[in-house]
């Protein structure tokens, strides 16, 4: 009896263990990006010019905005 109790315990402790690692590391990848945004005007002005377009400040800018909409639309979904 102690035996299939102590394995039940590992068992239930291991996948709590694994359920909370997963929200925690979630939340943490959530934060970071939101701090961190995978792609600046830098980038996005590299992109443009290497697909043959002369990036104005302004469409830079209006690019940004959309893709801000787009990232706070989706996490407010969630």
């Amino acid at each position: 009896m102690n035996l299939t109790l102590g394995i039940i315990l590992i068992i239930v402790a291991l996948a709590g263990g694994v359920a909370l690692g997963f929200f925690i590391a979630r939340q943490y990848m959530m934060k970071y990006l939101k701090d961190n945004p995978p792609i600046n005007e830098d980038m996005l002005r590299m992109m443009m010019m290497q697909m043959g377009q002369k990036p104005s400040q302004k469409k830079i800018n209006q690019m940004m905005t959309q893709m801000n909409k787009a990232s706070e639309k989706s996490t407010k979904k969630k």
